[in-house]
């Protein structure tokens, strides 16, 4: 069953600089995440399952992979009328720019959007992690004859000033939003939450970037060329002259803007209980490779994610992500890890005629701790590295160091021997 009252446009967001060097040669939907995921995997799946299958993802920078990567994953039937569908930025009659911001991206991707029959647009963002009932959302924005509905999450007073937060009235109408205020003036903007927020004093509601917006209204605010943010613009500017519905959400969901809060949700899926739940029915749909099972010889495995295709003679590892594909060594230990695995095998023959001093994975007798392993790399033999909050940030040509964390570039070799501490 396909929804075909909405159309979702997923907004994969600029540069992405802050996740620098993971988004050197890819856009940030594209960044792989969990051992097997990308994460436009977790906004298309939340639309799967909500029964929302006509979806556009919008793009500007380094957008072949993730191209690749939508191609070869979201078919659907021929007699159906769902797709995916990467839109970059182009220059047209109308415009010659770059996306300027996440409504100025909206703005000239119109004529692709009004080929479809829809009611509601909604918008997503490219680079969260979280599971919603988006098709509760709809509803609720429906019976309520809202013209806009925000998702919003309560958040802390330390969190609460890198958000656009706002207020309800009793129904849940928005009264007023201010973008990421100063800490000074808080105190005028907390909300009423669920006990469980209050007790974590989450008192703050703020915006997920997330949107419904009726077919007709987005129309007639996208012809405003001045106005080019959701956030900064559209949003302040549309409170108080169109119906604005706050839909509150309670469950796990993170915003990944940084090499901290990338490292720290891959991490975080190690947890017995992890906050974001891959084990329940609702899934997480991504390519469907045809790997062989992982396999161990001699490993002590603690509180670790292991994803298909592995080859594995580690002594120890501890509380890591290991992803698709990857090889580790004899006599080698990977503690706080998330190493994204490989895109390809290494043939017994390559190996033997191409003498491959390094090959791709973790070599033997390594120690690996508080590292992010990009794809593709080579880590030599007896190589160690020591993340961590002592380490000063540094970039050189094969890896990079932000907030302690060592992040291996993309198909980096780490020569034998090699210390990071």
């Amino acid at each position: 069953m396909i929804n075909e009252s909405v159309l979702s446009i997923i907004l994969g967001g600029g540069q992405g600089s802050r996740l620098y060097p993971l988004t050197a040669d890819r856009s940030k939907p594209a960044v792989p995440i969990a051992g097997k995921y990308r994460l436009v995997d977790i906004p298309i799946s939340n639309c799967i399952n909500s029964n929302i299958k006509r979806m556009y993802v919008l793009t500007q920078f380094n957008s072949a992979s993730l191209n690749q990567h939508i191609k070869n994953t979201y078919h659907f039937s021929f007699f159906s009328s769902a797709f995916v569908d990467v839109l970059a930025a182009e220059q047209t009659m109308q415009s010659d720019k770059w996306f300027q911001g996440t409504a100025d991206a909206v703005r000239q991707s119109m004529h692709h959007f009004l080929r479809n029959d829809f009611d509601y647009a909604l918008i997503l963002s490219g680079d969260q992690l979280y599971n919603m009932d988006l098709e509760d959302m709809i509803k609720k924005h429906k019976e309520s004859d809202a013209e806009i509905t925000i998702a919003t999450y309560p958040v802390n007073a330390k969190d609460a000033t890198g958000f656009g937060l706002l207020k309800t009235n009793s129904d849940n109408i928005i009264t007023s939003f201010i973008e990421k205020p100063a800490a000074e003036l808080l105190p005028d903007w907390t909300s009423e939450v669920g006990d469980e927020m209050k007790a974590e004093g989450r008192n703050y509601l703020a915006s997920m970037g997330i949107y419904i917006f009726n077919r007709d209204l987005l129309i007639k605010l996208m012809d405003n060329p001045d106005t080019i943010d959701f956030g900064k613009e559209i949003i302040p500017q549309s409170i108080h002259k169109h119906k604005t519905l706050s839909y509150q959400y309670e469950g796990y969901w993170t915003d990944i803007g940084t090499i901290e809060s990338f490292f720290e949700a891959n991490l975080g899926l190690t947890d017995d209980i992890p906050k974001f739940n891959l084990y329940d029915d609702n899934r997480v749909y991504t390519r469907a490779r045809i790997l062989p099972t992982s396999k161990f010889a001699g490993t002590v495995v603690n509180r670790s994610v292991i994803a298909d295709g592995c080859i594995i003679h580690a002594d120890r590892i501890e509380k890591s992500v290991i992803g698709i594909r990857s090889r580790i060594g004899k006599d080698t230990t990977v503690e706080n890890t998330y190493m994204m695995g490989n895109d390809y095998y290494e043939s017994l023959e390559d190996i033997e005629h191409k003498n491959i001093e390094n090959l791709l994975g973790i070599g033997d007798r390594c120690f690996i701790n508080y590292c992010i392993v990009d794809k593709n790399c080579r880590i030599g033999d007896d190589v160690r590295i020591e993340g961590g909050k002592h380490l000063e940030d540094k970039e050189t040509d094969s890896y990079f160091i932000k907030d302690g964390i060592v992040v291996l570039k993309k198909d980096a070799t780490i020569p034998k021997g090699t210390i990071i501490k």
